[in-house]
C-alpha cells in the first residue's frame, strides 16, 4: 500500500471535519427521593453543565512470573470517578439539588445518612453531538453520587467572568449506548423543544 500523504488524502478520512469538544450535552437524574424538583433540575443541567468527559476504559494487569518472565494477564477493570463543571445561574437550581444530594448521602450536623442505596444513586448520560446537534454516540453512567461540590471563589477583584463550580462523581459503572436505544434519554424530551435533535 502507497504511503498518502497529501491534504486531500488527510480530507477523506477526517469526515465531518472532526467531532468537535464543545458539541456535547448532560443528562444528570438526580434521585427523586433527594432533590424535590428533579425534573427541572435535570432539564436545566443539559444547558448549564459546561464541561465534562467522555469516559475512558481502565483494566487492570496481573503479572504471573514464569522462569524469569512475566505473563500479562488481565486483571479487574475500574471506573474512576467523573468530573463536571456547571455554570452558576441566580436560582441556584443545580447547585441546590448537589447539595440536598449530597446532605442526603451524608448529613452536615449529624453522622447520619441515607440506609439503602436507592435513596441517592442516580444516573447521568453525556452524548457527543455533531456540528448539526445530531448525537454521534452517548455514555450512560450507572450508580453515580457526588462525592465533592466544590467551592466557589469570591472577589472583588474577579470581573468579566460568570461563576462555576466542580461537581466530582463516584461511578459504578459505565456503558456506550447506541441511538435509538430507549435508554439514550433519562428524561422525556419535549418535541417542541430544541433539545429534541440530539435524540435522533
Amino acid at each position: 500500500m502507497a504511503f498518502q500523504k497529501s491534504i486531500e488524502d488527510f480530507k477523506a478520512v477526517l469526515q465531518g471535519g472532526g467531532v468537535r469538544p464543545t458539541m456535547f450535552q448532560v443528562e444528570m437524574t438526580f434521585p427523586e427521593t433527594v432533590v424535590a424538583d428533579s425534573s427541572q433540575a435535570t432539564l436545566e443541567g443539559t444547558f448549564l453543565i459546561q464541561a465534562a468527559q467522555l469516559p475512558g476504559s481502565t483494566v487492570g494487569n496481573i503479572p504471573v512470573p514464569f522462569r524469569g518472565r512475566k505473563l500479562k494477564v488481565s486483571g479487574d477493570r475500574n471506573f474512576d470517578d467523573w468530573s463536571i463543571t456547571v455554570t452558576n445561574d441566580v436560582t441556584f437550581r443545580i447547585r441546590k439539588a448537589f447539595e440536598e444530594w449530597a446532605e442526603r448521602i451524608q448529613n452536615h450536623n449529624f453522622a447520619l445518612g441515607s440506609n439503602t442505596l436507592v435513596d441517592y444513586f442516580g444516573t447521568a448520560i453525556v452524548r457527543q453531538l455533531d456540528r448539526d446537534g445530531n448525537q454521534l454516540r452517548s455514555y450512560r453512567f450507572e450508580g453515580i453520587w457526588p462525592t465533592e461540590v466544590s467551592a466557589i471563589d469570591l472577589s472583588f477583584d474577579t470581573q468579566d467572568t460568570v461563576e462555576t463550580y466542580d461537581v466530582t462523581l463516584c461511578v459504578q459503572y459505565w456503558s456506550a449506548i447506541e441511538v435509538g436505544d430507549p435508554k439514550t434519554s433519562a428524561v422525556p424530551i419535549d418535541p417542541s423543544s430544541d433539545l429534541n435533535a440530539v435524540s435522533s
